[in-house]
């Protein structure tokens, strides 16, 4: 039978949704469905979790893809967990690396946590939120439990899984610590008793193998997964990451969050539109139509999507001044205000001094960028990277579309 109410919320919920696999897509889509319904017929909401490994001080739009997804629920009147794994970044989730993780010491790890709820609130509702922390149960596990817990699986399981395969077949080692963090994030799964857990695509078998098979063993009805694809970072390819340089930090300032957005590849917009706005099913397919038909540039479309972002993160207003920036600046020619000023010594040669200022990585990235016409002294484009700087009248250094600096003589 349609329950239009309940096929709006799942329309939305699994919205942005992967699971590499159409047949497994669907189950959960149903098993969500059923569960919605389940829970409307009991007059209760479900109960839905994520969990955050404070393994850096500092998140990134990547990790608000499935902030984004816990705030839906509740804004569908669900209860959301926010838990924080200070126990499981001990081991470090080997899910999404070819590589060992280092092992956090518990002082960092307890540093690091105390930022993210703070962060995870510009996306979460505050007052509808419980913060958790799974030390808070996976500290009593006693060694019988864990050999009960470890009955469950078996090591093939675990090294057919491509991170671990890949190491395996190069002679890497791996380790018999990294097994326990599916174990982990399972019981984290039956001790909150989740109805429902997001998670990344790489989540796959902590969620939909180890958490659900847990459950299970302990008579619990099993948790559903919402799996959501990976966000690629500002160069459109790659996954977020703050290590490749090509994310966009979430207490970014509004226009740098905004420009760097507008960064992204047209090819990238999509996925951004699903898994970061607010926007619905339906009105993510009218913008795709009218770019589709001419009738939106897919400049106007990205703006729109700039502003979207900047406008969950850091609200309506940043949001405004960030896009009024934006066509000063970069539709308007006009130069941004506060450009941080630069004393430079006299007789400094242009690619040496984008080096020093970090608006080129190399001498040769620098040479690279003034041959492209990407970089402009004073208004005008500059065409010798081997020439001396002019430091007269205090002219701007503009390097691409967004790094700009004054320069003044050093006395």
């Amino acid at each position: 039978m349609s329950n239009p109410a309940i096929d709006e919320q799942l329309a939305l919920l699994m919205q942005g949704t992967e699971y590499g696999d159409s047949a497994l897509k669907q189950a959960m889509a149903a098993e969500l469905r059923e569960r919605l319904i389940q829970a409307e017929k009991e007059q209760r909401p479900l109960r839905v979790y994520c969990g955050y490994d404070p393994t850096s001080t500092d998140l990134h739009l990547g990790h608000t893809v499935t902030m984004r997804k816990l705030r839906q629920f509740q804004e569908f009147g669900h209860t959301v967990i926010f838990l924080i794994g200070d126990y499981t970044a001990r081991v470090g989730d080997p899910s999404d690396r070819n590589a060992l993780r280092p092992q956090l010491l518990e002082e960092k790890i307890r540093e690091n946590a105390r930022t993210y709820a703070e962060q995870a609130f510009r996306i979460l509702d505050r007052e509808k939120t419980e913060v958790r922390h799974n030390s808070e149960w996976l500290s009593k596990l006693t060694f019988a439990e864990l050999i009960r817990l470890g009955s469950n699986f078996t090591i093939q399981q675990f090294t057919t899984r491509e991170n671990f395969r890949l190491r395996w077949d190069k002679g890497d080692a791996i380790y018999l610590h990294e097994f326990f963090y599916s174990i982990m994030q399972g019981y984290d799964a039956y001790a909150l008793r989740a109805d429902v857990q997001v998670g990344g695509t790489e989540q796959l078998f902590n969620i939909l193998t180890s958490g659900r098979k847990i459950m299970e063993y302990y008579g619990v009805k099993p948790n559903i997964g919402v799996l959501l694809g990976i966000l690629p970072g500002t160069d459109g390819v790659v996954r977020m990451s703050k290590s490749l340089g090509n994310h966009i930090p979430i207490l970014a300032s509004p226009g740098d969050m905004y420009g760097k957005v507008m960064s992204v590849p047209d090819t990238a917009m999509p996925l951004y539109y699903r898994l970061l706005s607010r926007f619905t099913p339906d009105q993510i397919a009218a913008v795709e139509r009218d770019m589709e038909s001419g009738a939106l540039h897919p400049r106007d479309a990205k703006m729109k999507l700039a502003r979207e972002i900047v406008e969950i993160n850091l609200g309506p207003e940043a949001a405004a001044s960030a896009e009024e920036q934006f066509r000063l600046v970069f539709q308007q020619s006009e130069l941004p205000e506060d450009i941080p000023v630069v004393p430079v010594q006299a007789g400094k040669h242009l690619a040496d001094l984008m080096v020093e200022l970090k608006m080129a990585k190399s001498k040769s990235d620098a040479r690279r960028l003034v041959e492209q016409g990407g970089v402009r002294l004073g208004g005008e484009p500059v065409k010798d990277p081997n020439g001396v700087v002019p430091l007269e009248g205090d002219p701007v250094l503009q390097v691409g579309k967004r790094k700009f600096v004054r320069l003044k003589k050093e006395i």
